[in-house]
């Protein structure tokens, strides 16, 4: 379906005037110098902490999974909480970390095509089971949180809190090392594409319109997601927002991508403008990327849940490939 048939009452244009061919030519930005050496620094001071990982069992069975309630330790001494779910027989063949929206989570979501696989659902820092004293739960508050401090704004805090999950994971379950899959949708997505790049412990990334991608470019283009906040803030104080959003900007981080990356962008999303989320997946090395086209996202439409069919077995598919050409 063409975007431009849908009906909506927003005041702007979730497509932004643009269509596939102009998408993929969208330019990503260059990274500022010390951009890797941020990240690479940041990840290994994540690796020093023990994530001390405590599972209760919750007698839920979700398919072929038992559903465990989940906590950890991550950077700061922030205890993470979620869920992990474990299969019901066999040891499992790979991990799966899978990041939520910016909504939050309340439950683990149906692990559709993952009977073979140990999954983790963590609930990011300020959010669900994961509250933090001062830290917002609501999005556009927590987009803000420390953003005058590139060390210390939120979204790092969250990067830390998927690599921590990873740790957690792999403490639990040794035996799916190499095998460890980074999933995202939205906030998730933008987190796991910020992260995947330095964790040479996770194999294989999903995200699903991913946020965070080109973050010079998104603060001007209008949406009811936490972009608005960060834009709404950056009209009213002199604080220079880049100096910190350069360092969080997902299409900077993908271009150090050296594992295979899936990408579900969409063409028409009035919560994460269409244009970061393929500037995204254009800065992915080209033999790495595979990319599969929604016709929206963050929007109800017709064939929503034959896309959703189609991206299921997409992912199932790309999780099982050889992917001992990874890295």
């Amino acid at each position: 379906m063409s975007t431009t048939q849908f009906h909506h009452g927003f005041s702007f244009d979730p497509a932004y005037g643009m269509d596939l061919t102009q998408l993929l030519a969208i330019v990503p930005p260059e990274p500022p110098d010390d951009f890797a050496a941020f990240w690479q620094d940041r990840y290994t001071a994540a690796l020093t902490l023990d994530a001390r990982p405590q599972i209760v069992p919750t007698g839920v069975v979700m398919g072929n999974h038992a559903v465990h309630d989940l906590r950890y330790r991550s950077s700061g001494d922030v205890e993470i909480g979620g869920w992990l779910l474990v299969p019901r027989s066999g040891s499992p063949k790979r991990g799966v970390i899978i990041g939520h929206g910016y909504g939050g989570r309340t439950a683990p979501d149906e692990p559709i095509g993952l009977d073979e696989s140990v999954v983790l659902f963590p609930c990011f820092r300020g959010m669900g089971r994961s509250p933090v004293v001062g830290i917002s739960s609501d999005p556009n508050f927590h987009v803000l949180h420390d953003i005058q401090d590139r060390k210390r704004y939120v979204l790092g805090g969250c990067v830390d809190d998927l690599w921590l999950g990873v740790s957690a994971l792999l403490s639990l379950f040794p035996e799916v090392s190499g095998k460890v899959a980074c999933l995202g949708i939205s906030f998730g997505g933008g987190i796991g594409v910020l992260a995947s790049p330095w964790d040479c412990r996770i194999s294989r990334l999903h995200v699903q319109v991913p946020t965070f991608g080109h973050q010079s470019l998104r603060l001007t283009l209008s949406c009811v997601g936490s972009g608005e906040a960060v834009r709404s803030y950056q009209q009213q104080h002199r604080f220079n927002v880049n100096e910190t959003l350069a360092y969080y900007d997902a299409a900077n981080a993908a271009r150090f991508l050296r594992i295979p990356a899936l990408v579900a962008a969409a063409l028409f999303d009035p919560a994460v403008p269409p244009p970061g989320q393929f500037a995204i997946y254009n800065a992915i090395p080209q033999p790495l990327r595979c990319l599969l086209v929604l016709d929206a996202g963050h929007f109800d439409y017709p064939g929503d849940a034959e896309q959703q069919r189609v991206l299921n077995l997409a992912v199932t598919s790309f999780l099982m490939e050889d992917d001992h050409n990874a890295r």
